[in-house]
């Protein structure tokens, strides 16, 4: 039994690496006080839809709880005003303008 407990210890795992570590994001909201989450500026929320046309998320835009929440409400806003695309496919489709 105990010759089995000198196996397992024997075999080594990978030892810790400190790897690479990212700046936190900034909020651009809270960064920049007189920038607006508006629906109207469709050209500012496209930065926060991907390729496939949904909303990025808060770890890949690093927008606070807050101000995400905001921006949804905003993109949704330009989607329903035909301001935005709900999906690329309508972008192909029908082409950008």
């Amino acid at each position: 039994m105990a010759e089995q407990n000198t196996q397992r210890q024997s075999t080594s795992r990978r030892p810790y690496r400190r790897g690479y570590q990212s700046r936190r994001k900034v909020c651009s909201f809270c960064a920049e006080s007189s920038k607006v989450i508006d629906w109207k500026k469709a050209d500012s929320l496209r930065r926060y839809i991907n390729d496939g046309g949904y909303i990025r998320s808060r770890r890949k835009t690093g927008t606070c709880a807050k101000h995400q929440r905001r921006l949804a409400i905003a993109i949704k806003r330009a989607r329903h005003m035909a301001m935005l695309p709900y999906t690329m496919e309508h972008t192909r489709l029908m082409g950008r303008s």
